[in-house]
């Protein structure tokens, strides 16, 4: 309970990662492809159908050092991301969200390359991530599971409203 109030308050969790081998690695193609949106984007908000799951767990890929609400970084992803974002413009703040009926997580690295988000549960089992000034570049975002199932339906959200 307490880990869901705080989840509600503060959505996001710069994080960084090192490289491993089989674990993200946002050089490769992204499996869903991409979209390129501009601040002040319409309609708002963009929703692309994605499939989410992976087998790589976030905890064997220099993650599990890191926490969020004390907890390490949980899930599991694929090595290529799931889609990219190419952000231009100057917003208040960008919405990544996923809905889906299986557990999802959003794992996210920012276009400088070093920065990561990640969220596990905002709207019950269904993640998102506000990145506030959001800086240009590409996002590449991870759409997992957090039990390890794959081939999960679901839709990515992008939306520069409250969210």
């Amino acid at each position: 309970m307490f880990k869901k109030l705080i989840a509600t308050a503060a959505t996001i969790f710069a994080i960084g990662a090192t490289s491993a081998a089989a674990c993200p690695n946002f050089n490769l193609a992204p499996h869903f492809g991409s979209i390129q949106l501009d601040a002040g984007f319409l309609p708002d908000p963009q929703i692309r159908n994605v499939t989410a799951g992976g087998t790589i767990n976030l905890n064997r890929c220099g993650f599990s050092n890191l926490y969020t609400y004390g907890e390490p970084l949980n899930g599991f992803v694929t090595t290529r991301p799931d889609f990219s974002l190419n952000w231009r413009g100057q917003s208040g703040q960008l919405t990544i969200a996923l809905s889906s009926n299986a557990d999802g997580i959003l794992l996210v690295n920012a276009p400088d390359g070093r920065t990561w988000y990640y969220d596990d549960d905002y709207r019950g089992l269904n993640p998102a991530i506000t990145i506030q000034n959001p800086q240009q570049g590409r996002y590449d975002i991870w759409i997992g599971s957090y039990d390890g199932s794959r081939r999960n339906p679901a839709q990515l959200i992008f939306t520069e409203y409250n969210y």
